[in-house]
C-alpha cells in the first residue's frame, strides 16, 4: 500500500518576477480582502493506494467510481464502487464488471459480473464511467460495447439497471442514448431522480490515423420514477446539449464530453475533452430545449483535455486531465483556474501519468476525494 506520496502543487500566478511586486505592494496600506474561498487541493497532502479494481476474471481498466449513498444489499453506505472498461485481454468495450471497495474492512469484493450480451443493450456490454446509486438501491451504469476492442464494431449500448445484489434488472435505451460515456449528475430526491448522462456514439465509425471531430455528442436529461420495490422507470427525457465534439481514436477509444458536475441555481457543468474546456447549461434541472455546448467557463491552460469532474465542498470544480497525471481547481462563478496538482507521477507514460485518470468522486466527509489509475488497476485516496 502506498501511503506516503506527496503531491505536487502548481499556483498558475506564482510566476518568477512576482516577488519583488508583491513586497512592493504588502509595504502599501490595504483594505482588507474580501474572504475568499480556501484552495481545497491544498488540503490534500497524501496519495494512498486503497486496492486493486481487477477481480478474478481479470477485468482492467477501472472507468467509473461512485460513493453509496445508502445501504442496501451487498453494499454499505460509504462503499466505493469503480467498474471496469476492459476484458482481461486489455480489450476497451468488453468490461462487465463492477467492484465495491469497502472503506471500514479495506477490503475489495465483486459487486456485479455483468451478461456480455444482454438482448435490451445494443451491441453487448463494455462498461463506461456512466454510473450511479440511488437512494432506493439500484446501481445503473452504462454501457458503450465493442467486439474487437475499437469503434469499427461499437454499439449504441445502453444504461444497465442493478439491484442491490448486482442483478441485471433491466435496462435503459432508445434513441437519445448512444454510447452513454460520462460521469453521471443526479439530483436524487428518492421516489424521483434526475440524471444527467453525456452520449458519445452518435456518428462515430471506426478509428482512423486521423479521425474526423464529429460534433454530435449529447448531454441527456433523465427524470426517472424510483421506489426499492421496483426497477426505476425513465418518466421524462429531454437532450438539454448537443453539438459537442467526440472523435474515435485507436488508443483511447473515444475522445468527447466525460465529465458532469451539477452546480449551484441548476447550471450543469460539463467536460468538453475536444474543446479542451469547461462548459456551463444553465437551467439545466427544467430547460426545455437543447443549450447547444453552453457557456464557456474557462478553456486551455492548466486544462489538457479534461476528463473526470466532480464539486469540492468550497464550491469549485476539480476536472482530471487526460493528457498528463494532473488535477485542476477551478473557480466556476470566475472562470479561474486556481491551481493544479499531479497525482499521478507514473514515468511510463509521457508526460507522467498521461491517459490514466478518468473517474473522480469526494469522500462522503468531503476531505478528500477517490480517483482511479487506469495504468495500474487500482482505486487511489487523495486526502
Amino acid at each position: 500500500m502506498r501511503t506516503s506520496r506527496t503531491p505536487s502543487v502548481s499556483f498558475p500566478w506564482a510566476t518568477a518576477g512576482t516577488l519583488s511586486l508583491a513586497l512592493a505592494v504588502a509595504a502599501l496600506p490595504q483594505r482588507a480582502p474580501a474572504q475568499a474561498s480556501p484552495l481545497f487541493l491544498q488540503s490534500i497532502h497524501r496519495h494512498t493506494t486503497l486496492t486493486s479494481t481487477v477481480p478474478d476474471n481479470g477485468d482492467v481498466n477501472p472507468y467509473a467510481i461512485y460513493v453509496a449513498p445508502v445501504s442496501a444489499g451487498k453494499i454499505r453506505k460509504g462503499d466505493v464502487l469503480v467498474d471496469n472498461f476492459n476484458d482481461d485481454k486489455n480489450l476497451q468495450g468488453l468490461g462487465t464488471t463492477i467492484v465495491d471497495y469497502h472503506p471500514t474492512t479495506k477490503k475489495m469484493t465483486l459487486f456485479a459480473a455483468i451478461p456480455r450480451h444482454l438482448a435490451p443493450c445494443p451491441g453487448g456490454v463494455g462498461l463506461t464511467t456512466a454510473m450511479v446509486m440511488l437512494k432506493s438501491g439500484w446501481v445503473l451504469v452504462g454501457s458503450l460495447p465493442s467486439d474487437d476492442g475499437t469503434t469499427k464494431t461499437k454499439g449504441p449500448g445502453c444504461l444497465i439497471v442493478l439491484d442491490s445484489e448486482g442483478k441485471v434488472a433491466g435496462t435503459i435505451a432508445g434513441p437519445n442514448i448512444d454510447g452513454p460515456w460520462g460521469n453521471v449528475a443526479v439530483v436524487d430526491n428518492g421516489s424521483t431522480v434526475t440524471l444527467f448522462v453525456s452520449n458519445t456514439g452518435f456518428g462515430v465509425s471506426a478509428p482512423t490515423d486521423s479521425s474526423p471531430v464529429v460534433n454530435k455528442a449529447t448531454i441527456v436529461r433523465l427524470t426517472l420514477s424510483a421506489s426499492a420495490e421496483k426497477p426505476p422507470v425513465v418518466t421524462n427525457e429531454t437532450v438539454i446539449g448537443s453539438g459537442f465534439g467526440e472523435q474515435a481514436d485507436k488508443g483511447v477509444f473515444i475522445i468527447g464530453p466525460t465529465g458532469l458536475a451539477l452546480g449551484k441555481n441548476g447550471v450543469l457543468y460539463v467536460s468538453d475533452a475536444i474543446g479542451n474546456r469547461i462548459g456551463a447549461i444553465p437551467d439545466a434541472l427544467t430547460r426545455t430545449t437543447s443549450a447547444g455546448t453552453g457557456k464557456d467557463v474557462t478553456k486551455d491552460g492548466l486544462l489538457q483535455r479534461p476528463l473526470a469532474l466532480c464539486m469540492a465542498p468550497n464550491g469549485h470544480l476539480l476536472a482530471t486531465n487526460a493528457l498528463n497525471g494532473k488535477v485542476v481547481e477551478i473557480d466556476p462563478a470566475t472562470g479561474k483556474q486556481l491551481a493544479a496538482q499531479w497525482i499521478d507521477v507514473d514515468k511510463a507514460q509521457s508526460p507522467p501519468g498521461s491517459g490514466d485518470l478518468f473517474g473522480i468522486a469526494m469522500t462522503p466527509a468531503g476531505d478528500g476525494f477517490y480517483y482511479v489509475e487506469d495504468d495500474v488497476n487500482t482505486l487511489v485516496l487523495g486526502h
